[in-house]
């Protein structure tokens, strides 16, 4: 959907509450509008679900099903809650068992059993923000527009208005939401939409500041070329490991020496192993000849292919870094995301076609 040159003004000679609003949102995208009371955004969120026409210029591609949840639901209706949702699921195109089928299944979701014979007029705000929810979404929205949803909620149905987000996005669906309680940074990667003084800006993200680490090995022979290329990009080189050679059959592994960023060395690797590296002070099998590896201090190994992460890899005093897998792989650290190699901005290709060089990710 794109909002292309938008000006809007409720009376024909009043003040502009937006001008020139040029937006666009795609297909699982969510977008978070933010900006102080009265600076446009509940317009603006109008303007996008399609309950307000633009003075001038036009709203273009908005999907043929959208859900609209108004700050505050206007429970002045008279119909009960049940009857009130199987009238909105045939206003939403749905056959009478499809209708029954989606207004069972929100009601019990959002825990309004209990409230199906209820005028809407009796409901608590929280209560009645809740019809409001399961309105919008009986039939899977296209485009799905909150203005302050989680506004009278209380912590169990709060919990759930992320999750239907992501359902939405999942789906291929695109979200529109305003907050003013924080609790949109329950959507991670969400982009953000500023409202000041009747226009529109997208703040950048701050997503480039997170850090990964990235261990990756590379012919001995192109390691500097490597590490150059990798700096030349603006990524830190944390350490190097020269190649290491493996004890020769039947001879006793040397004593390991102490001191930091020194490894013990380990046992020569069993029969079809294919580790390239390892992590850690305990690193298990040694790096073959003629190979070096590029690495981050700390952390015990996961192995994962062709090389081994460590989990709590990272420079000293550096809070919150992932750790990601050089070869494409999802590495095997709970709760962090798999980032093949060349993916995204910022991870170097360096390593193409050979073992690798690792980096510190994050420019």
């Amino acid at each position: 959907m794109r909002l292309d040159g938008v000006w809007l003004r409720y009376h024909r000679h009043g003040p502009w509450v937006l001008r020139q609003v040029d937006a666009t949102i795609g297909p699982g995208e969510v977008a978070v509008v933010l900006g102080r009371n009265g600076a446009g955004k509940s317009t603006l969120l109008q303007l996008a679900a399609g309950v307000l026409r633009p003075s001038r210029g036009r709203v273009v591609d908005r999907p043929a099903t959208v859900g609209w949840v108004p700050e505050r639901f206007p429970a002045d209706q008279p119909f009960t809650v049940g009857d009130y949702l199987a009238a909105m699921g045939r206003v939403a195109g749905l056959p009478g068992p499809a209708a029954d089928r989606a207004v069972r299944h929100w009601v019990e979701r959002l825990g309004l059993t209990r409230f199906s014979d209820v005028s809407l007029p009796q409901l608590s705000k929280g209560t009645a923000q809740k019809v409001g929810l399961a309105q919008a979404l009986l039939r899977p929205p296209g485009l799905l527009v909150l203005d302050e949803p989680w506004e009278g909620l209380d912590a169990a149905a709060r919990e759930l208005v992320p999750e239907m987000i992501g359902e939405v996005l999942a789906g291929g669906g695109a979200v529109l939401v305003s907050d003013h309680r924080g609790e949109t940074v329950r959507l991670p990667g969400a982009r953000r939409w500023s409202v000041t003084d009747g226009t529109l800006a997208e703040e950048a993200s701050s997503e480039g500041s997170a850090v990964a680490v990235v261990e990756l090995a590379v012919p001995a022979a192109g390691l500097a070329a490597a590490v150059a290329r990798l700096r030349a990009d603006g990524h830190q080189i944390l350490r190097v490991r020269e190649p290491a050679v493996p004890p020769a059959a039947g001879s006793p592994a040397p004593a390991p020496a102490g001191g930091p960023g020194v490894e013990a060395p380990g046992e020569s690797p069993a029969p079809g192993r294919s580790d390239a590296s390892a992590v850690g002070a305990d690193a298990g099998p040694p790096v073959r000849s003629g190979v070096s590896v590029v690495e981050a201090d700390g952390g015990s190994p996961v192995r994962s292919g062709a090389s081994a992460v460590g989990a709590d890899a990272g420079p000293p005093g550096r809070s919150g870094a992932s750790v990601v897998e050089a070869d494409g792989g999802s590495p095997d650290v709970p709760g962090v995301p798999g980032v093949g190699a060349g993916a995204g901005s910022g991870t170097p290709d360096a390593g193409a076609g050979r073992a690798g060089v690792a980096s510190e990710v994050g420019r």
